[in-house]
């Protein structure tokens, strides 16, 4: 495990969330972003993340705490985060945490709101899981990564994209060449659409959409043809449409290829709770299995 690019991993999703969420829902504008600012839809300040940081941070915690994935304790903390912060929160995501908040199991609550809401399909388990590849090496992440999506998203097809960019996370920091990333975890992908989307990326347009299959390919391509953190991320987030969610899981991706010191500072010195998210990050680092 590589310490520097694991915390880039998690450190740069909060950063890609955070410069993308005031770009969130807009479509791409006349003037590319290229620094920390606030507003948007949500009113955010310069450097304020939504929760895309929010839910990595709570599944951080769970496999800190736990040793391991634990569906109920994740789903707790996921309650707990989203009662503290609503408004950010996703039509799947809010519908199925009430649910829990109420006394439902989370694999009920998934399966119910999936139902009420006629799909699950969206892109929130995706963006929260690069602990997952942090924490664990390559043969054990889409087994852990469905058990994760599955705490909010009954689709299977979210954990499937989930566990995509989670197996590139998760070679990368452990040494993997990125290409090679790449292709293992397409070779890992059981799902028709999305590993024909990915396997000829550059053939889609991207979609920042808040589909989990239209995101995942968005955000790989983005990825794939950028030379820097910093190009991949101002690329991801002025795209517009769901910027911050493409901003985070192409953070997460760019920071486990060019490590945390590739990170600009300007970014870094206004991201909120800086510290305590590098201190996770390097919690999760250390924690991590071979």
């Amino acid at each position: 495990m590589n310490e520097m690019r694991a915390v880039g991993a998690f450190v740069g999703l909060a950063i890609g969330d955070a410069l993308g969420a005031p770009l969130e829902g807009l479509p791409p504008g006349p003037i590319v972003v290229t620094e920390m600012q606030g507003g948007g839809i949500h009113n955010t300040l310069p450097g304020q993340y939504t929760d895309d940081t929010l839910q990595a941070a709570a599944l951080a915690e769970t496999l800190l705490r736990c040793g391991s994935f634990d569906p109920e304790d994740f789903a707790r903390r996921l309650v707990l985060v989203y009662r503290a912060n609503p408004k950010f929160f996703g039509p799947t995501s809010r519908a199925v945490l009430d649910l829990i908040g109420n006394g439902l199991a989370s694999s009920v609550a998934a399966r119910m709101a999936h139902r009420a809401l006629g799909r699950s399909r969206s892109n929130g388990s995706v963006m929260r899981g690069v602990p997952v590849g942090i924490f664990y090496p390559p043969r054990e992440v889409r087994e852990v990564s469905l058990a994760a999506s599955l705490v909010t998203h009954f689709d299977p097809v979210a954990g499937e994209a989930s566990a995509f960019v989670n197996r590139m996370v998760s070679g990368i920091c452990r040494g993997e060449e990125v290409d090679a990333a790449f292709g293992q975890a397409l070779a890992a992908c059981p799902d028709p659409e999305l590993r024909g989307m990915l396997e000829d990326y550059r053939a889609y347009p991207p979609e920042p959409s808040l589909d989990a299959v239209l995101c995942t390919h968005c955000a790989v391509r983005v990825f794939m043809e950028a030379s820097s953190f910093r190009d991949a991320v101002i690329a991801a987030v002025n795209l517009g449409g769901d910027a911050d969610t493409v901003g985070a899981i192409v953070g997460g991706l760019a920071g486990a290829r060019f490590g945390y010191e590739a990170i600009p500072a300007l970014w870094l010195a206004v991201l909120q709770d800086r510290e305590e998210l590098l201190a996770l990050a390097r919690r999760l680092s250390l924690a991590s299995r071979p």
